[in-house]
């Protein structure tokens, strides 16, 4: 097992694993209407399947919404 951050939260993660698989494994609501860094760098929604989680990287969900006046 491997250790990775999950927004701020340490996670044991068998590698390897994909942005894309970590997105199902977490089961992130509305996947499609979320920004990830990986890093602290943005990665398109396109590249999830590419994008490969390594030991001791930090990944952050953000979401995103609208409101006030």
């Amino acid at each position: 097992m491997s250790q990775i951050k999950v927004n701020d939260e340490t996670l044991e993660v068998q590698l390897p694993l994909t942005l894309a698989e970590l997105i199902a494994l977490r089961q992130i609501f509305q996947p499609e209407m979320v920004s990830v860094q990986v890093n602290g760098t943005f990665i398109e929604h396109e590249q999830f399947d590419a994008t490969v989680i390594r030991e001791g990287d930090e990944v952050d969900f953000l979401y995103f919404m609208g409101g006030g006046r």
